[in-house]
């Protein structure tokens, strides 16, 4: 049995804890405009956080699953301009991605803009399934959310499975990402021991119980992209000096 289906397991039978919420009681706490708070932790450290939460936060269950089965693909321009406004600080930036819902059976295109303050608005349309050519329906929907017309291609795939925590009560919503794996053009790469917890709220709260949670077990925030670190991963030329100390984080956890 390999590592990752152990902790998997472990994981999977520390959420069965956790009072469940469906996907329409969760569009309660929508988050649309939001502030995203990351941090990142070995998966070795998950369970005794999560065993934590247990009282406070539900978790969304759909066709009796838990742990979900997520897939996207990111569009970038061919200059990478979404990936070098990230690498070089811009303050307003955006990311482009179709993802597919697998357990819900539902693909959305979705578009996240984060703004000078440091929210982040997420748009999207639902659509038939993955599209590695935009339809026309598509360009127009991200023509009009970004008013601007940009030549876009599908840049990197991935993979992931991951947990939503939902706080009613505080209007919060914490998703937890493990199994990560990125392809592109025959190029794999996995992080089987790496987890991305992001808190979404209004506005940033210290006194969330998995902000203080994540605090007593020695985890501050990490401001960190998944899609930037897959970039850097697949395309061995792309710059990534501002990344470096990121990375070497990660490749610690991930080793």
């Amino acid at each position: 049995m390999n590592y990752q289906k152990i902790a998997f397991e472990k994981v999977t039978q520390s959420i069965r804890a956790f009072k469940s919420i469906s996907l329409e009681e969760m569009n309660a706490v929508s988050l649309m405009k939001r502030r995203d708070t990351k941090y990142t932790i070995p998966i070795k450290s998950l369970v005794p956080i999560l065993m934590e939460l247990q009282n406070e936060y539900q978790v969304l269950e759909i066709k009796h699953r838990r742990l979900m089965h997520y897939a996207s693909v990111y569009f970038d321009t061919p200059a990478f301009t979404f990936y070098f406004d990230h690498h070089n600080g811009k303050i307003r930036r955006t990311k482009i991605r179709q993802r597919k819902y697998v357990d819900s059976e539902l693909t959305f295109l979705e578009i996240k803009q984060k703004n000078g303050k440091g929210e982040t608005h997420k748009s999207r349309i639902e659509i038939p399934d993955f599209e590695s050519n935009l339809s026309e329906k598509s360009k127009e929907f991200i023509l009009k959310t970004t008013q601007k017309s940009m030549e876009l291609k599908p840049v990197l795939w991935n993979h992931f499975h991951r947990i939503t925590l939902v706080n009613l009560k505080d209007n919060e919503r914490v998703t937890i990402d493990l199994g990560l794996t990125y392809s592109m053009n025959e190029i794999e790469k996995k992080y089987d021991k790496l987890v991305v917890i992001e808190v979404k709220q209004s506005r940033f709260d210290r006194n969330s119980r998995i902000v203080q949670t994540l605090k007593k077990h020695r985890y501050n925030p990490f401001s960190i992209s998944k899609y930037c670190i897959g970039m850097v991963h697949l395309y061995q030329d792309l710059k990534y000096n501002l990344f470096k100390s990121k990375v070497l984080k990660i490749n610690k956890i991930s080793f």
